[in-house]
């Protein structure tokens, strides 16, 4: 049977993004959790275009979503594997549930290419829809480009009241970025993998879990170290 061009087109953007988002979803939890913790250094260590401080003290949780992955011809589509961590009633933050990040697009598009992003939840709003198991950006709660710099919330925050602000690197450039429309889950395979099965996003979050990977502790010890300066 003859394909259309439409069909041959639709192929070729198969072709193009699936292997590239195949191979990005073969990292292990462990090398998620050690790469999480790179892209928070590399970000903070920059201060002048780093997540603004106030930002992070007051946030309700952090998810951070290294080496996302975003391949597409005319249609295209965004896959990312993560961590977030959730801000504890004492103030110290949880051990991290593992999660997923994938959206979709349409438009003039071409390649591929990855981008470490950064998410930063200020209600109890989208703690609540993630707990649960999925959410997505500017639907279950509104989100918009974050702020960068030493004081850029205070202008913005006022304008923009958004429950999260989302961030990416490409290239080795920070900025705000919007992402609505992107769906997160909770990857209950890698939670199963780290933690033991049956365990729980909730039961994560308010530390009924032990005998936690170091690599995973790194990246709890780096947010607290983060958003305590």
């Amino acid at each position: 049977m003859l394909k259309t061009p439409l069909q041959r087109l639709l192929l070729a953007a198969l072709a193009l993004c699936l292997p590239s988002m195949a191979v990005h979803a073969e990292d292990p939890p462990l090398v998620r959790a050690t790469n999480a913790v790179r892209v928070m250094n590399d970000i903070m260590q920059a201060p002048d275009k780093a997540i603004p401080k106030d930002l992070l003290q007051n946030a309700r949780a952090i998810a951070v979503i290294p080496d996302m992955i975003k391949a597409g011809f005319i249609f295209g589509g965004r896959r990312g594997e993560g961590l977030i961590s959730v801000k504890s009633p004492n103030g110290t933050w949880s051990n991290p549930s593992f999660i997923t990040m994938t959206g979709g697009s349409v438009g003039f598009q071409a390649g591929v290419s990855s981008t470490d992003v950064i998410l930063v939840f200020r209600t109890q709003r989208g703690v609540d829809s993630i707990v649960n198991g999925k959410f997505t950006l500017g639907a279950d709660a509104s989100a918009a480009a974050g702020p960068v710099g030493r004081t850029a919330s205070a202008s913005t925050d006022a304008q923009m009241k958004a429950e999260i602000y989302s961030y990416s690197r490409s290239r080795g450039l920070f900025a705000g970025v919007a992402l609505d429309g992107s769906a997160l889950r909770i990857d209950y395979d890698a939670n199963a993998a780290v933690y033991g099965a049956g365990i729980t996003p909730r039961r994560i979050f308010e530390g009924g879990v032990s005998n936690v990977p170091a690599p995973v502790v790194d990246f709890r010890d780096r947010l607290e170290e983060y958003t305590s300066r």
